[in-house]
């Protein structure tokens, strides 16, 4: 078998309609696109969520829902990231940056500090929020905290 001597399938390919070439290819005329009306005109195109001059769906349903536009939202780290943190880079103070570096945040994402699992050691945390909870325990092995602002 070579290069010049492959072929299709049999029965595979087809030859295509020619559509609008006379009468003689018995698709000329209309040009299988029926009689007047929008789809047969050139140009047409159906535009998104039309349904044949029945009120659309998008317009049938209600509008529901709030997007507070103040709300702030912010990235969670909970107490065991940073206690593996501290223990894999051998740091005492962890930084908003650290964990940026980490892969744990991206840039301009804003940090929260939650207490879901535990700390062994004393660690400084500067992040742009804590839990209470998450501060009572970095307080309880005499770390400090530190409110970042944004």
């Amino acid at each position: 078998m070579k290069l010049h001597n492959l072929k299709p399938a049999k029965g595979s390919t087809h030859s295509r309609r020619r559509i609008g070439r006379g009468p003689g290819s018995g698709l000329g005329g209309t040009s299988t696109r029926g009689t007047k009306g929008a789809k047969a005109r050139s140009g047409y195109k159906k535009k998104i969520g039309f349904e044949g001059g029945q009120m659309p769906l998008q317009r049938r349903l209600p509008k529901y829902g709030f997007k507070n536009i103040n709300r702030v939202e912010y990235k969670s780290i909970n107490l065991n990231v940073l206690q593996t943190l501290a223990e894999n880079k051998s740091l005492s103070v962890i930084m908003v940056n650290d964990l940026l570096n980490a892969g744990f945040v991206r840039k301009g994402q804003l940090v929260k500090i939650l207490a879901k699992g535990e700390l062994t050691s004393k660690i400084d945390v500067v992040a742009n929020a804590f839990s209470k909870k998450a501060e009572e325990a970095i307080k309880a092995l005499g770390g400090n905290i530190t409110i970042e602002k944004r």
